[in-house]
């Protein structure tokens, strides 16, 4: 039985139709792309004194930095890379997980990159990369709920 799957039989999945609904009009790998670097070029820029080597994101191709903060028991998410396509993962997985309390994000996988076909889509260094900063993010997540 697959996590995502245990979790649908529990009803507890996360519903991650509105970042599904970003790739509706998308039916080829260039269109995924596309989009991709898109997302990327909309990520709101991270202010210079974030951009610090504790940020950067191990296991990315790019340098990708990830800044996190928590405001009333929310985490919120804020990237930057020096590659849009790497800039557009990172606004593709806050777009899922921007304003979730922690355990959302380290209870629910972006079961949605499988369903989008993303990973498929990527080089196997930008699938690592995009794997890297989700772990970076359920880290962050964690280092939050156990200092609340």
């Amino acid at each position: 039985m697959t996590f995502a799957h245990f979790f649908s039989i529990l009803g507890h999945m996360k519903d991650f139709s509105m970042v599904k609904n970003l790739f509706k009009d998308c039916f080829s790998p260039e269109n995924l792309y596309q989009k991709i670097i898109a997302l990327g070029r909309d990520l709101p820029p991270l202010d210079q004194k974030y951009k610090i080597p504790e940020n950067i994101v191990k296991g990315c191709q790019s340098i990708v930095y990830l800044h996190t903060n928590m405001e009333d028991g929310k985490l919120f998410f804020h990237a930057s890379s020096d590659a849009l396509i790497s800039s557009g993962l990172a606004a593709l997985l806050i777009k899922a997980y921007n304003g979730e309390p922690p355990e959302t994000v380290l209870q629910h996988k972006p079961t949605f990159l499988e369903d989008l076909q993303i990973y498929s889509s990527l080089t196997p260094g930008r699938s690592n990369g995009l794997a890297s900063m989700f772990l970076r993010m359920q880290q962050d997540a964690l280092k939050f709920l156990v200092h609340i």
